[in-house]
């Protein structure tokens, strides 16, 4: 018999392999010991709760479990995360919102209850399409005709659903010289249905304007995103009109810190199969309202998560 010497690098290797695949396959294996509870930090018949609930309907019919989803509303989600940091860690308990609320929301509140670090991030869903929207018949083409309507004098009422957009509107004020009036609203439903109604002239909604757009009945105003919108490339974005932020977010699953890894692997693996199979009405409407899925889970979340604390640090330092 002879013996071939691997060195300490296959070996190494082979034991990180070996260690992958038990990892994987007790992720595939976890199920959860009863029924799970969502809790969703989005109002009902939003597109971020309708995602939520589609979701979690594939999931029943994929895997056999019960799903029960709840609308824990308020505060851009904060409402939602302090009650579910006192859930048990047991996988039986889960939230979606947005990274917003962990990263953003516990550096601006007096008292949020909650810290980025009370939570185990499982995995996004969605990115967003996020802009600052209009109905065409103001006749406005892109942000800076709003800019300049508001140094004419006009009074602009603009719509926002979360503490950072509101911040982000202070920062445009302060680079333009103008005034806005931010009204707070619950949700993008609800700026979108504020926008539709001429209750305000303007706001920020995540993607579900795309089908006004389409008709002609909306207009994507500015991109909070990175880059430009896919349904407006014609619309600069905030970093082209002079502000170093982005007003974009994730829609994220997160669960209590410290739950079982098997049921953060197998919570992430099992909605990442959900979402990748387009013939799944999740799968569908993330395409249609939020441009497709974006899966990013384990090590790289945790890097979005902290980089996205460092950003928010800065945009916070601007407001004050």
């Amino acid at each position: 018999m002879t013996f071939k010497y691997l060195g300490r690098s296959a070996v190494a290797a082979g034991i990180a392999g070996t260690l992958a695949l038990s990892a994987g396959s007790a992720a595939a294996a976890w199920k959860p010991s009863g029924p799970i509870n969502l809790m969703i930090a989005f109002a009902a018949g939003g597109g971020a709760d309708t995602q939520a609930r589609l979701i979690a309907t594939e999931l029943e019919k994929t895997k056999g479990w019960k799903i029960i989803p709840q609308n824990v509303t308020g505060k851009g989600g904060s409402v939602m995360a302090r009650k579910l940091k006192t859930q048990p860690n047991d996988g039986l308990t889960f939230g979606i919102a947005v990274t917003q609320t962990f990263v953003y929301n516990p550096l601006v509140e007096k008292k949020p209850g909650f810290a980025a670090g009370d939570f185990t991030y499982v995995t996004t869903t969605a990115g967003t399409q996020l802009g600052i929207v209009a109905k065409t018949s103001r006749g406005w083409k892109s942000i800076r005709d709003v800019i300049a309507a508001a140094k004419s004098g006009s009074k602009i009422k603009l719509g926002a659903m979360g503490p950072k957009l509101a911040d982000i509107a202070y920062v445009i004020e302060q680079e333009f010289g103008v005034k806005f009036n931010t009204v707070m609203l619950r949700g993008g439903r609800a700026v979108l249905n504020a926008i539709t109604a001429g209750d305000v002239d303007a706001g920020w909604v995540a993607g579900i304007q795309a089908k006004g757009v389409k008709s002609g009945d909306l207009v994507n105003l500015l991109s909070g995103e990175t880059g430009r919108l896919k349904i407006s490339p014609n619309v600069p974005t905030l970093a082209e009109i002079g502000i170093p932020y982005t007003a974009g977010v994730n829609f994220l699953i997160v669960a209590p810190k410290g739950i079982p890894d098997a049921a953060r692997r197998g919570m992430a693996d099992a909605v990442a199969s959900v979402l990748k199979d387009k013939s799944t009405k999740a799968a569908k409407f993330v395409q249609r309202a939020f441009g497709g899925p974006q899966l990013i889970a384990g090590a790289a979340l945790e890097k979005l998560i902290a980089d996205s604390i460092e950003s928010n640090k800065k945009l916070v330092a601007a407001t004050q």
